[in-house]
């Protein structure tokens, strides 16, 4: 952890990036009311606000679009009051940092989106369906840049998916899809006792992340969260000293690498405790407001 404050280092800030769930989502899954303000204020000061996520696009932007009008988005996560801006939810030039950053969109337009080798793809549903042959309660979503397809289709499994993929089909086959830009395995037991591992041990080259307790994320090597945010300061001519990050859980490791002013959440795992130079209060208490709220008053 840094001696020096945060407060102090915020001065020239340009670029605020988030996780969401376990970071800025609150404990009923929902983006707190506090962070509209703060969206605003960053607005008119030239801060950019980039949500980084393991859901898909179109959930993210129907999280934020939807306080456009401040109405909820379709799974329940609330907009801005009624008495703040309407415009203050609106996604206009706003960046995502999609499929723990597989895919990267500012203002609709795909910026960047790394595609798996399918032969990897085919090879992976193979192992993952000899997981299943052995017990393993485990099912598996393909995420392109537009939808994601899964094959499994019992209720249990589609109401943990829909949470994180709003553009979802449901089909007989997964095999012979293309284009596929992440595959993320849901393991209604511990992820990290069989399922990681056994993915992990047959990467080829390729990243297999636990990004949750339940869930692995496979991807291309570079298709991390911090990759596609070093490809955003790129893209807006920002610095890692220009940069705040604020994460959790181990997909979110590769950001603080891009980013003099790292937070992690005080529910964060230990390795980004230690990664971190900064901590702050844990998702339930609304850390990722405190701290912004902080660190924009001496801006």
């Amino acid at each position: 952890m840094s001696h020096t404050t945060p407060e102090a280092q915020a001065a020239d800030l340009k670029l605020v990036v988030c996780d969401m769930d376990g970071t800025l989502l609150d404990g009923r899954g929902e983006i707190p009311q506090g962070l509209w303000p703060l969206l605003e204020t960053m607005r008119h000061r030239g801060i950019a606000f980039t949500p980084a996520s393991g859901r898909q696009y179109a959930t993210l932007e129907s999280m934020f679009g939807s306080a456009a009008t401040g109405s909820g988005t379709d799974d329940g996560t609330s907009g801005p009051e009624s008495d703040h801006d309407a415009g203050t939810g609106s996604t206009d030039g706003m960046a995502f940092i999609a499929e723990n950053g597989a895919q990267l969109m500012r203002n609709g337009v795909l910026l960047a989106a790394s595609v798996i080798d399918p032969d990897y793809v085919t090879a992976t549903l193979d192992r993952l369906d000899r997981l299943v042959a052995e017990g393993q309660n485990i099912g598996v979503v393909l995420s392109g840049t537009t939808v994601a397809r899964v094959r499994r289709h019992d209720d249990a499994f589609l109401a943990e998916v829909r949470k994180y993929y709003h553009q979802l089909e449901v089909v007989d086959d997964l095999s012979g899809i293309g284009n596929v830009i992440k595959m993320a395995v849901y393991d209604f037991g511990d992820a990290s006792t069989v399922v990681h591992p056994r993915l992990h041990e047959a990467a080829q080259g390729h990243s297999v992340v636990l990004s949750a307790r339940h869930w692995v994320d496979v991807s291309n090597a570079r298709a991390t969260k911090g990759h596609a945010l070093a490809q955003l300061q790129q893209a807006l001519g920002v610095t890692p000293a220009q940069t705040a990050v604020f994460g959790d859980y181990l997909n979110d490791l590769d950001m603080f690498d891009h980013a003099q002013l790292s937070f992690a959440m005080a529910n964060a795992h230990p390795d980004l405790l230690a990664r971190a130079r900064f901590t702050a209060p844990s998702n339930l208490e609304g850390g990722v407001i405190t701290t912004l709220s902080h660190l924009l008053v001496n801006h």
